[in-house]
């Protein structure tokens, strides 16, 4: 095991009811915040009126800017910066899903830049001061609600970048999973790949001797597994619905990666699907993540025959680990079609005279600076290119 600093201040409040305390909890803390959020979704479902009368009720003033896409956008982060400024927002309330808390966390630190925050994340310059950030969840996935991290897209440049820093983890992160019920069916589907993508980054490592972090892993992927399907076959199932909401917040809290060194192979490949193609990320990394499998497990053997064991049920054999291991990364993938997600970069209507491209940029040979990627596995660009190709279909 790795030498660690594990550091996860966000205070989370689980539970039915609790958005409409939102308001008194940020009162001690800010005077005006932004309010940050997507569509109409939440004016249609009430809780914007909820969240609103909360902060009303408790004196806390909010300007307020919707209309954040998935995969955000640099030019509504910049949109925000100006507004805070302007406003003199001392907090930012984002209420969605990991897109609207990535936002948040962008014009938080860009509220604070000299220059203009895209520079954070091309050339990672660290920040000295963000402005807090506060949640209310609404889609289960990216577990932005208790990481320090967010992922931009610059639709100009198409190109998606992440950035992290323990100044953007949540002041505090309100989850009800009442409020998943009236999720479109496919976002769950987006969602538990997304999930299960960031216990994957960490779980496959070299590191040895990480007996916990490993067990810590495998409970996340098995508890997800496990009531995904409950959760489809009844989207008001809130038991099931509070085991995903909660693993999803676990899983990228940096508990479960913890002593180990992490991967991040398959975020980075997918970041390139939509940077280009605008793809759902977790649509991407249910399609990327079987194929990259693939190409690395012979890399470390016992690892992947762990995980096919105890992740995904395959039985013995292990005379013949390849077997079962292949037999394990099958039923990842039959788990992602029974989720109503696509298996290959054809089924999302991507061909192939940009996959060399995006294998370029994904290792930055497209920009004159190859650096391999991920851990398990060292990338190079060749590499990259063939595991998209693998997953063309």
């Amino acid at each position: 095991m790795q030498n660690f600093d594990f550091y996860a201040p966000a205070r989370i409040l689980f539970g039915k009811g609790t958005e409409n305390q939102v308001g008194e909890l940020l009162k001690p803390h800010a005077k005006k915040v932004l309010l940050h959020y997507g569509g109409g979704s939440i004016k249609k479902s009430g809780l914007y009126g909820a969240v609103t009368a909360s902060l009303s009720g408790a004196g806390v003033a909010y300007a307020e800017l919707g209309g954040v896409q998935p995969n955000p956008r640099l030019s509504l982060v910049r949109e925000g910066i100006a507004l805070c400024r302007r406003e003199g927002a001392d907090l930012i309330l984002a209420v969605g899903g990991g897109s609207v808390i990535d936002s948040a966390k962008a014009i938080a630190m860009g509220v604070y830049c000299d220059g203009d925050v895209w520079d954070v994340y091309e050339n990672g310059t660290p920040v000295e001061r963000a402005l807090p950030v506060a949640t209310v969840l609404t889609i289960p996935a990216a577990g932005s609600e208790s990481s320090g991290d967010t992922v931009i897209t610059n639709e100009e440049k198409q190109l998606k970048y992440g950035y992290g820093s323990p100044k953007l983890r949540p002041l505090l992160s309100v989850i009800n999973p009442e409020l998943f019920f009236t999720l479109p069916k496919e976002q769950l589907g987006f969602g538990v790949a997304d999930i299960m993508s960031h216990v994957f980054e960490r779980y496959f490592t070299n590191t040895t001797h990480t007996d916990l972090t490993d067990s810590l892993c495998e409970a996340v992927l098995k508890t997800v597994i496990k009531n995904a399907p409950l959760a489809l076959a009844d989207m008001k199932n809130y038991d099931a619905w509070c085991e995903i909401g909660f693993g999803g917040t676990v899983a990228h809290n940096g508990l479960v990666g913890m002593g180990r060194a992490q991967d991040w192979a398959c975020h980075t490949m997918e970041h390139e699907l939509s940077a280009i193609y605008d793809v759902a990320h977790g649509v991407g990394l249910a399609v990327l993540t079987p194929a990259w499998m693939r190409y690395v497990y012979k890399d470390n053997i016992q690892m992947f025959l762990q995980f096919a064991v105890n992740v995904m049920g395959v039985p013995g054999g292990y005379r013949d680990p390849e077997t079962v291991i292949l037999e394990g990364i099958d039923r990842l993938s039959a788990f992602f079609r029974r989720l109503g997600l696509p298996a290959t970069l054809s089924d999302l209507g991507i061909g192939g005279d940009k996959l060399e491209l995006m294998a370029k940029k994904a290792t930055g040979e497209a920009f004159g600076d190859e650096a391999p990627i991920g851990g398990l596995k060292k990338l190079v660009w060749q590499d990259v290119l063939a595991i998209y190709q693998s997953a063309a279909g």
